[in-house]
C-alpha cells in the first residue's frame, strides 16, 4: 500500500455535512453534469456533479448525501459548485460506476460528519 497519509490536524480541516438534495436538473449541453441544490442547514448549496450517465435528476430528490462543505467554489460549464458529494465505485461488469454515498435514515441538514 503505497499512499500518501495525512495528520489528523489536516484532517481536521475537512468539513463533512449532511445535506439534503431538494432540486436536481441535468446542466444544458453537457452529458455527465447534474445540478444540484442541496439543503446543508444553514444555507441552500448548488453542486454540480458528474453522474449524469449513471442516475437521473429525479433519484437526488429527497435523498441525505454527504459533501465537503469547505471545498473552495469552481466553476463548471459556468456554473458555480459550492462544494462536493461523495460517493465511491462500484465494478459492474468491466466497467466502473460510481456509487452516491447516502445516509441511511433521516438526519437534520447541516449536521456534521464525526
Amino acid at each position: 500500500m503505497n499512499q500518501e497519509t495525512i495528520d489528523f490536524d489536516y484532517f481536521k480541516k475537512v468539513k463533512l455535512k449532511i445535506g439534503k438534495v431538494i432540486q436536481a436538473e441535468k446542466v444544458p449541453k453537457s452529458k455527465k453534469l447534474i445540478k444540484l441544490v442541496v439543503d446543508v442547514g444553514d444555507e441552500k448549496r448548488q453542486i454540480i456533479a458528474g453522474l449524469a450517465p449513471w442516475y437521473s435528476p429525479e433519484e437526488f430528490i429527497g435523498k441525505y448525501i454527504i459533501v465537503v462543505s469547505n471545498l473552495e467554489p469552481r466553476k463548471l460549464m459556468g456554473l458555480e459548485s459550492q462544494g462536493m458529494l461523495l460517493a465511491t465505485c462500484s465494478e459492474e461488469g468491466k466497467k466502473k460506476r460510481p456509487v452516491l454515498l447516502t445516509v441511511e435514515d433521516e438526519v437534520t441538514p447541516g449536521a456534521s460528519v464525526c
